[in-house]
């Protein structure tokens, strides 16, 4: 039996030589938690986390690491549920009698479900290296290429209203077939001149989403969708509220043409769940390095297909390509971002990773994930 012997972790952090915003939240540093995962017999996985704070949960995938020191590395559902578990109240959990943590916080749940994803992300590229396959294959998927977006427009004090525009042209003129606008920061009338901007920026035939960062309510969302249909956009990103839920997102889609896209924010596929029975969500956006895991991730995704609603994973392209191209029907795209600038940490952390060329991740046959880390770049931007 492959055992799973240690877990460490070393977060990295790299300032950004502009602070940029979204709609919801100032941006100074590109972050990232890399897992690594070794095993009694030689195998060593690597996972990845992108959430805050970086020191707890660094210190939750450190204790985690103790709790499943010596279970089966292969058996990722059976330390994913050990964990999982923890959340909840159980006999003996008191005060830890029975001999694991007790009860976990609350109001850590979003840390929690960060460090179960790294834990559980290189559980499966140790999956892979011990089978001698990539992910994609354990999961009964072809090599091919998977569609990629490129993501920019961030909003960046004292750049005019419509640098977007020239952004994302960049990044049609890069290869990009598809990319997605950050929206809902400025007035109304601003954003509808920037989606104007962008679309006469980029031709009629680049697919254009928008990203909203949860800005609006029902109303005026719907207001707002109304007066961007004409810019033929392939979706709307999370465009209402964090608190409201998904009977609010029906109202919305009964409202507009435009296609909603929703998941990247939810901890878990329960949750999720709820979202794809109400019949509004058309893209699901669940990100296996921010909650749950690539096992939760592919939970949501069968979901997903026996709801024909398209999955479309927010971030992490080397990883997510994975899981998009094992699902021939609804695999549609993975994010990746257009601007090296924007993303420090992601484009310099791999040696080695899936090939983003085109407007399209071009994934290799090399067992697990098939990424190789640049530990100099680690230690250089160790946080």
């Amino acid at each position: 039996m492959t055992r799973i012997a240690q877990i460490k972790v070393h977060p990295v952090s790299v300032p950004l030589k502009r602070a940029l915003w979204t709609a919801h939240e100032r941006i100074k540093t590109a972050s990232l938690i890399l897992v690594e995962v070794r095993t009694d017999d030689g195998l060593t996985g690597y996972g990845q986390i992108h959430g805050s704070p970086l020191k707890d949960i660094c210190a939750w995938v450190e204790r985690f690491g103790e709790v499943v020191k010596g279970m089966d590395a292969l058996a990722h559902v059976a330390v994913w549920e050990k964990l999982f578990a923890l959340t909840s109240p159980r006999p003996g959990g008191i005060g830890g009698r029975d001999g694991l943590p007790p009860p976990l916080p609350r109001a850590s749940r979003p840390q929690i479900t960060a460090a179960i994803g790294g834990i559980d992300i290189a559980l499966w590229d140790v999956k892979g290296k011990a089978a001698g396959l990539p992910v994609y294959r354990l999961l009964g998927g072809e090599n091919r290429p998977v569609l990629t977006y490129g993501t920019g427009g961030y909003y960046v004090e004292g750049e005019p209203l419509t640098a977007c525009a020239d952004e994302l042209a960049r990044f049609v003129a890069n290869g990009y077939r598809a990319v997605k606008l950050k929206t809902g920061g400025e007035s109304m009338s601003e954003e509808i001149e920037r989606v104007r901007a962008t679309r006469g920026a980029i031709g009629a035939d680049i697919l254009l989403m928008l990203d909203m960062n949860a800005a609006y309510g029902v109303h005026d969302c719907a207001g707002f969708a109304r007066r961007v249909e004409p810019f033929a956009i392939h979706w709307l990103e999370e465009p209402l509220h964090w608190y409201l839920q998904p009977a609010d997102y029906v109202r919305l889609a009964a409202a507009t043409s435009i296609p909603l896209a929703h998941g990247e924010r939810e901890l878990h596929h329960y949750s999720v769940r709820d979202f794809l029975d109400c019949g509004a969500i058309r893209y699901v956006q669940f990100d296996s390095t921010r909650h749950g895991g690539f096992t939760e991730s592919l939970r949501i995704a069968h979901l997903a297909a026996q709801r024909g609603v398209y999955v479309a994973p927010h971030h992490a392209p080397e990883l997510h390509a994975h899981l998009v191209a094992a699902f021939p029907d609804v695999g549609f795209a993975v994010e990746s971002h257009g601007d090296p600038q924007r993303e420090p940490v992601s484009f310099g952390l791999y040696k080695e990773r899936a090939e983003v060329r085109g407007s399209y991740v071009h994934l290799s046959d090399k067992p697990g994930f098939g990424i190789e880390i640049d530990w100099d770049f680690v230690a250089k931007h160790r946080a």
